[in-house]
């Protein structure tokens, strides 16, 4: 039995693929896709896991939903088995009937939560493809509760910091090597999405790793809830250069701390938060150095072109079909580019995603259309990672998987090393790593067993790779 062969994304077979407004894909802004603001809303933060039923075995789903400070909820769709990761889910809530709509795999569910909250019983569609689902319940891992987690060998405390700018109240968590100081430190800077200071998605917290394993070796770490999320105050930033403003104010936080080494002070980011790392460094005042984690190298049009190519490639979609979606959505993309009238540009492309795909309704089509001709969609789309790099003058490395589905690794890095080095800057290093994906997990064979299971992990690779080259930076 190959679970794997069956695809997920049935409507890809000569149809066109609705453009995803996912955390995971789409750079450069914070989505609006998967939030969720109505009124008696169920207490649906948390995993929501089910077996979906599919020709020759069943699949792994998982939705998650996080509560933003708003009172709203941000969605996300994981189907392990099919490499599906963090995938946006348009959500409506009416009473006790949750319909969730995940765009790129053109799939939809509709459930009712039960009276005690820890089910939702329901049915599962995509064209051609219907059958009832049962999702159970499961509240997120508390990653520092006191059963799970001993003391570390470092100082911890909560750092609350003002982005003044946007007239924002930010919080996190600050870790300090044991010891005097003072430190090199750096600020953790999350993907695409609403996120907490761990860079959770599911139950993997990506930063909370890195943070551990980089001050148990000497490196003072800031790790802070995105806006609106968490103890974050704020409203949810649109573009990347919005979050700009985020990061300095955690580096100057930094700057008041007597246990930081001042002449040390850096910035890793996590996807796009890589790129508005580099736009940081571009700044006034910019960190002495820069890591990025799977950052944008091409375009924004580019990049959800190959995303979708991709996407469709792992599932196993014929090559004539890959070619004719890609080739729609190169053409929606262009209706959207050249039709600066939005009411004009939403029917428009309203009209194309019904003309393409005869399952999806009026509301969805046009929902979807205010989202692609909104302007942080437009913003992402006119976004070239490689405009401001010539202002970038301080030491660089650039990490990316070969395994990542979302950001092609030597297609990024090589267009980032050229951005980068057009200003003649000799402190740039890029590596691939073998077997990585976008999570900067390796291949599940390298993954620890822990009470007989094995369980993700950060690349042990990677985390060292970043450990030596930040302490290099401290010797110069």
């Amino acid at each position: 039995m190959k679970i794997t062969t069956f695809r997920l994304l049935h409507l890809f077979s000569g149809v066109l693929i609705c453009l995803t407004l996912a955390a995971s894909t789409w750079a450069g802004t914070r989505p609006t896709a998967g939030r969720v603001a109505v009124a008696d809303v169920p207490a649906l933060d948390g995993l929501w896991k089910g077996q979906l039923k599919v020709p020759g075995g069943q699949l792994e789903v998982i939705f998650r939903f996080v509560k933003l400070t708003g009172g709203e909820y941000f969605a996300t769709l994981d189907v392990p088995l099919q490499k599906v990761n963090h995938m946006a889910v348009k959500t409506e809530v009416k009473g006790d009937t949750v319909r969730m709509f995940a765009e790129e795999a053109n799939s939809r569910f509709v459930g009712r939560v039960s009276a005690d909250g820890k089910q939702m019983t329901g049915v599962w569609q995509q064209p051609g493809f219907k059958v009832p689902m049962v999702l159970t319940f499961s509240a997120l891992p508390a990653m520092n509760a006191k059963n799970v987690r001993l003391t570390p060998p470092y100082r911890e405390e909560e750092a609350t910091f003002s982005n003044l700018t946007v007239n924002a109240r930010l919080s996190g968590t600050l870790t300090i090597p044991a010891g005097p100081g003072p430190f090199p430190a750096v600020v953790l800077l999350s993907d695409t999405g609403p996120h907490d200071r761990d860079g959770t998605v599911g139950d993997f917290a990506p930063l909370g790793m890195l943070a551990d394993f980089l001050t148990r070796r000497g490196v003072a770490v800031l790790r802070f809830d995105d806006r609106g999320v968490g103890k974050s105050g704020g409203v949810p930033a649109v573009t990347t250069a919005d979050l700009v403003s985020d990061a300095q104010a955690g580096l100057n936080y930094l700057r008041t701390r007597p246990e930081i080494d001042l002449s040390h002070l850096g910035l890793i980011g996590h996807g796009e938060g890589g790129n508005v790392a580099l736009l940081t460094a571009a700044q006034p005042l910019p960190p002495a150095f820069v890591v990025t984690l799977a950052a944008y190298g091409l375009p924004g049009r580019e990049i959800v072109v190959q995303q979708q190519a991709t996407t469709l490639r792992t599932l196993g979609t014929e090559t004539a079909q890959i070619e004719a979606a890609t080739k729609r959505q190169q053409a929606m993309l262009e209706i959207i580019r050249q039709t600066t009238d939005n009411a004009q540009a939403q029917a428009i492309v309203a009209n194309m995603l019904k003309q393409n795909n005869s399952a999806i309704d009026n509301a969805t089509a046009q929902s979807s259309a205010a989202e692609m001709t909104s302007p942080r969609y437009r913003y992402f789309l006119a976004f070239n990672p490689i405009e401001k790099l010539t202002a970038v003058n301080c030491p660089v490395l650039m990490l990316n998987g070969s395994s990542d589905l979302t950001i092609n690794a030597d297609a990024n890095l090589s267009a980032l090393d050229r951005g980068l080095k057009l200003n003649k800057n000799k402190n740039v290093v890029y590596k691939k790593l073998l077997g990585v994906n976008h999570l900067f997990q390796p291949e599940s064979t390298k993954w620890p067993i822990v009470n007989g299971q094995p369980q993700p992990n950060f690349s042990p690779e990677a985390q060292e790779t970043i450990r030596e080259w930040i302490m290099a930076q401290t010797k110069k």
